[in-house]
């Protein structure tokens, strides 16, 4: 298997882990979104800054204030939505703004959608389908409007990370830049603010494993994918966040998931099977 599709796949199982720890924290811990959402962002920024140093004594960070700015609209938006969305909503609002986003930049930007493209995206859309319907309903309002902010958000992020040449310098510089927006939305929302010993400790594994290092990760993997090939492999997250969950908290394996991986994987794989770019080092 390729660094890339290493890269990828280690990112994608981040995405799912970080997916499996906010649910954990914001259902059934004390701590508030905006005290989750600061202190995964801190521990993020912390993380990558020391392994930065660690490889570099001159580490400096790069990144840019327009990407920490998706990114903290993103992690600030997914906060607050999960407070009220269920979790089968919430991945199919999240997932399906990063899809559109992704998707129509791409197309603006030249990817030509081909027959295996639409074929892919049809069957993994309705693998993603069966496998969130039991659990849809009608969400609030403001928190659907949230959710899908935030796919929109992170449908940016990881379109700005294409460009990156050193992903552990930028992510490190959007994080840290990410920060202060994040201690703000806290202040604000002083008067509500919860927090405790097993919220801190599920917002910092969020932050510096699943998310900092995550994050790194998928940038080191974003250069070669196409925006189209990128926005069907993260069709994949919901169902791998099920599979954690049937290991994690003894959900079962029913054939409606079976039937969701099959669709989901199958179409994953007829849309990305140009995604990897040609170069003269693979």
């Amino acid at each position: 298997m390729s660094r890339v599709a290493l890269a990828t796949a280690f990112a994608l199982l981040a995405f799912a882990a970080n997916s499996l720890l906010c649910r954990m924290a914001l259902r059934d811990t004390a701590i508030d979104p905006a005290s989750f959402t600061s202190i995964r962002l801190i521990a993020g920024a912390i993380t990558l800054w020391l392994l930065g140093w660690m490889r570099s004594r001159g580490f400096s960070v790069g990144g840019t204030w327009s990407s920490a700015l998706a990114l903290f609209a993103y992690a600030i938006a997914f906060s607050f939505a999960y407070v009220a969305v269920t979790a089968g909503t919430g991945a199919l609002l999240l997932f399906g703004a990063v899809q559109l986003t992704m998707i129509l930049v791409g197309m603006a930007s030249g990817e030509r959608v081909t027959a295996w493209i639409v074929i892919g995206w049809l069957l993994a859309a309705t693998g993603l389908i069966i496998l969130v319907l039991p659990g849809l309903s009608a969400p609030p309002l403001l928190q659907a409007i949230f959710m899908l902010g935030a796919g929109v958000a992170w449908g940016i992020y990881s379109l700005r990370g294409r460009g990156s040449t050193n992903p552990l310098r930028d992510t490190a510089g959007n994080f840290i830049r990410a920060v202060p927006g994040a201690l703000a939305m806290s202040v604000l929302y002083w008067k509500h603010a919860s927090i405790d010993s097993k919220g801190i400790l599920l917002a910092v594994l969020s932050g510096s494993l699943a998310s900092g290092v995550g994050y790194a990760v998928w940038y080191t993997a974003l250069p070669r994918l196409k925006a189209i090939a990128a926005a069907n492999l993260q069709l994949t997250v919901p169902l791998i966040a099920s599979v954690g969950g049937i290991m994690l908290f003894g959900e079962p394996l029913t054939t409606r998931l079976v039937a969701a991986a099959v669709l989901l994987l199958g179409g994953v794989a007829l849309a990305t099977r140009q995604a990897m770019r040609p170069t003269r080092n693979n």
